[in-house]
């Protein structure tokens, strides 16, 4: 009988443990307060299909004379009515954009898991590479900001990119759980990685990755270390501000060096 108790026990803890690591990472909301429109744009509601067939919500908001795609993987929290108020910045760079949900944020099916947010990215890019005549060389450029520029590593593993642009991105969970509980073994025990230092030295693509050394969330340290790891080209910006206020809108210097790293790339 102890032997069972045992098991059971174990098993809880254990489950405990995987919702613990799981609510710390993903934070989706499902009611989508706004969109492209509300910002001037004209926009196309989509469905993505993944190839485990999750069906993905996301806007397509064409450029009647781009040169090239953007595809933007948003943060670990919300959705992407969250982030509509970027897609004019990005539309006015000549640049056909895609914003998707993840599998379980917004109207995305299911619920998110590490190797599952790496098939919505595939789908997504699959969506954009259809739009450029399925070329094997698609003027796309991934944009990822915080989780969203681990979800664009992986991508640009997985598909050829013009452009790799990391925003305040972690090197890896196991590196955020040091940092966040420095007193537990925790980074020992993580089932999720998002391993950008480790996949970065894979990409052969441009990249320009920027982080703030105002963040208190994800330390500037980890970009940095990531952009070491990293072949060239590559292009390193120091951004200001918080987590959640260090984008190109509070960083005039960081805007330009963006529009010149698209400029150059498609």
């Amino acid at each position: 009988m102890w032997i069972l108790r045992i098991v059971v026990y174990s098993a809880l803890i254990y489950g405990g443990v995987r919702y613990f690591e799981w609510k710390n990472i993903y934070y989706p909301t499902k009611e989508i307060k706004s969109n492209p429109g509300d910002y001037g744009l004209g926009y196309e509601d989509v469905v993505l299909v993944t190839e485990d067939d999750a069906r993905l919500h996301g806007w397509w908001i064409p450029h009647s004379d781009a040169r090239g795609s953007i595809i933007m993987f948003h943060g670990n929290a919300g959705n992407i009515g969250g982030r509509a108020w970027l897609a004019p910045d990005l539309h006015n760079l000549g640049l056909n954009v895609l914003m998707f949900d993840y599998r379980g944020y917004g109207r995305s099916e299911g619920l998110p898991s590490e190797r599952g947010t790496y098939r919505d990215a595939r789908a997504a890019y699959e969506y954009v590479r259809v739009k450029h005549g399925n070329a094997e060389d698609p003027p796309i450029v991934l944009y990822g900001r915080s989780l969203g520029g681990a979800i664009a590593t992986q991508c640009a593993v997985d598909k050829p990119v013009r452009g790799l642009i990391l925003e305040s991105t972690f090197a890896s969970v196991p590196a955020m759980a040091r940092e966040m509980y420095p007193g537990l073994p925790l980074h020992k025990i993580c089932g999720f990685k998002y391993d950008t230092l480790e996949k970065i030295g894979r990409i052969d693509a441009p990249l320009l990755i920027s982080a703030s050394e105002n963040d208190t969330l994800v330390p500037s340290a980890q970009g940095r270390e990531i952009f070491e790891a990293a072949e060239d080209p590559k292009i390193w910006c120091y951004l200001t501000g918080e987590h959640n206020e260090s984008g190109w809108q509070n960083n005039a210097e960081y805007w330009r060096v963006f529009r010149t790293f698209i400029d150059e790339n498609i």
